[in-house]
């Protein structure tokens, strides 16, 4: 897995909250996709850096998740 650490240009990326996440704090996770990147972060703190992985990656740690 190739992980990377570093601020996207945040303007241009749609973030979407996982759907687990309520409006009363806690855990919450958000997420962008683009064709070759999947960007993680923490919806309580927009400002610190995305986790950015592979489209692959992602898609290997959802089905881990759900298990």
């Amino acid at each position: 897995m190739n992980a990377h650490v570093h601020q996207p240009h945040i303007d241009q990326l749609v973030w979407r909250r996982s759907s687990y996440s309520s409006e009363e704090g806690g855990e919450c996770v958000e997420v962008a996709t683009r064709p070759t990147r999947v960007h993680v972060r923490d919806s309580k703190d927009t400002a610190r850096a995305a986790l950015t992985v592979e489209p692959t990656a992602w898609a290997a740690f959802v089905e881990f998740a759900a298990l």
